[in-house]
């Protein structure tokens, strides 16, 4: 059977492929701390941004507030200054 061909649909090898390169070497140190080092600025950046539009962002809804806060402020007050001269000027009831 060594002689044998196989049918056509059976894959067989028709390269032969010798060891290949050895696992590549580790990163050089200095590469490391070169990727930390870069790192480390990126995060520092990206969080100063962050602060920056947070706080931006912050201020203009805060600003956004203010006239709307206002005015439910100023109803209550009116609301609760009402309320106080009706109760002050009712007649009152003797027993």
């Amino acid at each position: 059977m060594a002689g044998r061909t196989p049918p056509r649909y059976v894959p067989t090898l028709t390269e032969v492929v010798k060891g290949g390169p050895a696992a590549a070497p580790a990163q050089p140190v200095a590469q490391e701390q070169l990727i930390q080092r870069v790192m480390q600025k990126i995060d520092l950046t990206l969080e100063r941004r962050l602060r920056e539009v947070i706080a931006a962002k912050v201020l203009e809804q805060t600003r956004g507030l203010g006239p709307a806060l206002r005015d439910e402020i100023e109803a209550m007050v009116r609301q609760a200054v009402e309320q106080a001269f009706q109760e002050e000027t009712a007649p009152t009831k003797k027993k």
